[in-house]
C-alpha cells in the first residue's frame, strides 16, 4: 500500500515506487505450523527494511535449519537496513548479537526464556515497542503495525503514511500522528486512570503544570501516580512528555516552514538552545538537520 501510495506520488501512476518480497533463507516455500504453503519470492537478499515475523516452533532447531539467517541480519544491520522483528522474530535479532547492551521487548509469553537466553540485553516488559540503533523490538501485532507506519513515514514521507494509517487502522480506531511511534502501543495497558492522563497530556504538551497537580486531578498522590505511570506505559512522565514534545516538533519542522524558536515555543519549551539540546539527545540531530534530512528524503 505504501508503495502504491508512494510511487502515484512520485508520478508513477499505478506503479510501485519499490519493491516489497517474501523471502526464505533457502529461497524455497515455506510450510507454516498450520501445515499450509507460503510462496516465496527468493533467497535472502538485500533490503532497505527487513521485517521479521513471529515463528512456531522450536527456536533452536530452526538456527540448525538455517544458519544462514544470522550472518545475512548482521549484514544488513552493517549495511544501514531498518530491522523490525514482531514477538518471537525478535529472537533472530538477539541471537544474531545485534541487541547486545541494548533495550529491547518481546512477546510477553516469551519474556522468561528471552531473559534467559539474552542476559546482556536490556528487556523492557513494560514497553510494547522498544527502538534502538535502527532496530526495532515489538511485543506483538498491534504495537507491529504502529512500528510499520512509522518506517513508511520514514522512507515516504508523512503523507504516505497517514494514508496507510487511515486505510489499515479504522477498524481499531487508532489515528496516527506523524513521529508518534510507541504512543499508540503505550496505551495497551489496564490502568484507564492513566490512559486518561496519556489523553491529557497529548492535548495539554504545551502548556505548563506539575506532575504534582496533574496526579491530584486524577486522585493520585504523586509518588502513586508516578508509580502507576511507569508501570503502565514504561516511561517516566517527564520523559514521555519530552517525546511527545520532541515528536509533534518533528511533525513540524517536517510539515511547516516555521522557526525553530517558534517550534520550540509551540511545544512547551522558551528555551530555543534547550529545545535544540534536548532534540537530538532523542533524534541524534540537531533540528535544523533534521529538517534538511526530511526535505532531501521527500523532495
Amino acid at each position: 500500500m505504501a508503495s502504491l501510495r508512494h510511487g502515484r506520488q512520485q508520478g508513477l501512476g499505478l506503479v510501485p515506487s519499490f519493491e516489497t518480497r517474501i523471502v526464505s533463507p533457502d529461497g524455497q516455500p515455506v510450510t507454516s505450523f498450520s501445515g499450509g504453503q507460503i510462496a516465496v519470492d527468493g533467497p535472502l537478499d538485500e533490503a532497505e527494511i527487513v521485517i521479521l515475523p513471529s515463528f512456531w516452533g522450536d527456536f533452536d532447531t530452526l538456527l540448525s535449519l538455517y544458519p544462514q539467517v544470522l550472518p545475512w541480519l548482521r549484514e544488513r544491520h552493517a549495511s544501514g537496513s531498518t530491522l523490525c522483528g514482531e514477538a518471537s522474530g525478535v529472537f533472530w535479532l538477539a541471537q544474531a548479537g545485534l541487541l547486545d547492551g541494548k533495550e529491547a521487548t518481546t512477546y510477553w509469553r516469551f519474556f522468561r526464556e528471552f531473559a534467559q537466553r539474552y542476559p546482556k540485553i536490556a528487556l523492557n516488559q513494560e514497553k510494547h515497542i522498544v527502538d534502538v540503533d535502527n532496530i526495532f523490538s515489538t511485543c506483538g501485532n498491534t504495537s507491529a503495525r504502529d512500528v510499520f507506519i512509522h518506517v513508511i513515514e520514514g522512507f515516504c514521507g508523512i503523507s504516505v503514511a497517514q494514508g496507510v494509517a487511515r486505510d489499515i487502522l479504522y477498524e481499531v480506531q487508532r489515528s496516527y500522528t506523524p513521529g508518534r511511534l510507541g504512543f499508540g502501543g503505550q496505551k495497551l495497558h489496564h490502568d484507564p486512570t492513566i490512559l486518561q492522563v496519556q489523553q491529557w497530556l497529548e492535548e495539554h504538551y504545551a502548556d505548563k503544570f506539575r506532575f504534582e497537580d496533574v496526579a491530584r486531578e486524577h486522585g493520585m498522590s504523586i509518588r502513586n501516580f508516578m508509580r502507576r505511570f511507569q508501570a503502565a506505559t514504561g516511561d517516566k512522565p517527564l520523559h514521555y512528555l519530552q517525546r511527545l514534545r520532541i515528536e509533534t516538533a518533528r511533525n513540524l519542522l517536517a510539515t511547516t516552514r516555521k522557526s525553530i524558536k517558534t517550534i520550540s515555543y509551540e511545544v512547551g519549551y522558551d528555551d530555543a538552545s534547550f529545545f535544540a539540546r534536548l532534540f537530538r539527545q532523542h533524534t541524534s540531530l540537531s533540528p535544523h538537520h533534521y529538517r534538511r534530512q526530511v526535505q532531501k528524503s521527500e523532495g
